[in-house]
């Protein structure tokens, strides 16, 4: 949850701080300060905190700083009651994001003081309706939304994420803005905590841009879906493995806090079927298809109704050559289980390749690691150095001082699939590519780890999407 403190004295303030109560989010924490308290509407205390002091005293103001705020919004009807207060934030805190409604013109040094004046605002707002005047950024194209600004998070997940390795279908990265400077975007530049982006592409894709940047850790199976789901095909696996695979889902499923949903098809064995029963409660959904149907057909009208973000499978299924084409083209995470325990998994296990595909889904295997509770482990073939695999180090080495994750980096010198099989429990992630996808016997010659994912098959592995 975030701590952002609100200080308002005047009736701009208080038309603000009606609309932050009526806008919903469950992310945030609002502080407010008022110089006198007023009563608002349909107020959530559980989201909102008020307080009724002078904020240019600077003993009662540095005692709310004590709290971690991630910024702080001033809203003042006065000019000389703004700048003291703005001194006395920053006796305190020396970086803290300070936004400020400017109607006066105040001059600012300060990067971390953003001056919002009321004037161009509204200035702006009243160019709209004039005819045959050009205006910047709202107005151009077709106004629906294809340009859009975001302020990239300290945690977010596209920090020191490199630009190339970004896949950006429908939607580009066209302008940085950093410290007030405008950059151009090149593949190998990297993003930084409190950059501002420029999007411009399809609205409804870069919605979903919009909420991948801001998404933080602990959030996963989002952005690919807010459900779990178990899929077992009787033809494929035995009724003992069905058993195993639904009490490893069911923790799988209490780890995420997401809903779980079981879909049996081809039901052969009703002893089995009951079994599967009996796990049924608000949270756990079992859905059985009795009809013989067209597999790829039900599969994605599945993913897209009970919005999917996670599938899981048993390895006999992910072997089947059309079942893994099938999860693969639905572009959402796979969890491969095998025949080990999976509560006992505390090591999930990466091996660098010559791509990039593991930077972008970085942030993921963090999320993944951090919910499951994982130590993360890396694994580097010495004897194959590329340029490539020290930036994706780095990145991660990056990331995990951001989300405060230990990580290891194992370089070897012999094969790290050879040395991966000699640990007794861990679990492999692994980008799910179109190289997952091929029948095994045309890899059997290959060095790529990727294309040998099933020489890891006796352990439980996670495949995730590259796309967005």
């Amino acid at each position: 949850m975030k701590k952002i403190l609100i200080i308002s004295d005047g009736s701009a303030g208080e038309h603000f701080i009606q609309r932050v109560i009526e806008t919903y989010t469950s992310e945030n924490i609002y502080y407010v300060v008022e110089l006198k308290a007023k009563e608002y509407e349909e107020v959530n205390p559980a989201r909102f905190k008020f307080y009724e002091f002078d904020p240019t005293s600077f003993y009662k103001l540095s005692n709310l700083l004590k709290m971690e705020f991630v910024q702080v919004i001033l809203a003042m009807d006065s000019q000389l009651d703004t700048e003291n207060t703005i001194k006395n934030i920053r006796l305190v805190k020396k970086s803290l994001r300070i936004i400020v409604l400017n109607q006066w013109d105040i001059n600012n040094e300060d990067s971390d003081v953003i001056m919002v004046n009321s004037n161009e605002i509204l200035a702006s707002r009243l160019l709209d309706y004039l005819p045959n005047v050009p205006v910047i950024a709202q107005n151009v194209g077709i106004g629906e939304g294809e340009i859009m600004e975001v302020l990239v998070p300290f945690g977010s997940s596209f920090v020191y994420r490199h630009i190339g390795v970004i896949e950006q279908k429908n939607w580009r990265i066209v302008a940085i803005y950093r410290n007030r400077k405008l950059l151009m975007p090149s593949r190998r530049r990297m993003i930084q905590p409190n950059d501002l982006l420029v999007l411009v592409g399809e609205p409804a894709v870069l919605k979903s841009v919009y909420r991948a940047i801001k998404r933080e850790l602990g959030q996963f199976p989002e952005p690919f879906g807010s459900n779990i789901f178990l899929y077992v095909d009787m033809c494929l696996v035995n009724s003992s493995t069905i058993k195993e695979m639904i009490r490893r889902a069911v923790f799988a499923h209490k780890k995420f806090k997401h809903n779980l949903i079981i879909k049996v098809v081809n039901p052969s064995n009703i002893e089995t079927i009951q079994y599967i029963k009996e796990y049924r409660d608000e949270n756990v959904i079992v859905d059985i298809e009795y009809k013989s149907r067209d597999l790829r057909a039900t599969f994605y009208s599945d993913i897209k109704s009970y919005h999917i973000g996670l599938v899981i499978v048993s390895s006999e299924m992910f072997e089947d050559y059309y079942t893994r084409n099938t999860l693969y083209e639905s572009h959402v995470p796979v969890l491969k289980l095998s025949d080990r325990s999976f509560s006992s998994v505390k090591d999930a296990a990466i091996i660098l390749t010559n791509n990039r595909d593991l930077e972008k889904i970085s942030s993921t295997i963090f999320d993944i690691s951090e919910q499951m509770g994982f130590n993360l482990e890396i694994y580097s073939y010495v004897n194959e150095h590329d340029d490539d695999k020290e930036q994706t180090i780095e990145h991660y080495n990056n990331l995990a001082a951001i989300f405060s994750k230990s990580i290891k980096v194992i370089k070897e010198n012999e094969n790290p699939i050879r040395e991966l099989r000699k640990k007794e429990n861990f679990v492999h992630i692994l980008p799910f590519t179109p190289k997952v996808t091929k029948r095994r016997i045309y890899s059997l010659l290959s060095t790529d780890s990727e294309k040998l994912y099933y020489k890891l098959d006796n352990y439980h592995q996670i495949f995730l999407p590259v796309q967005l």
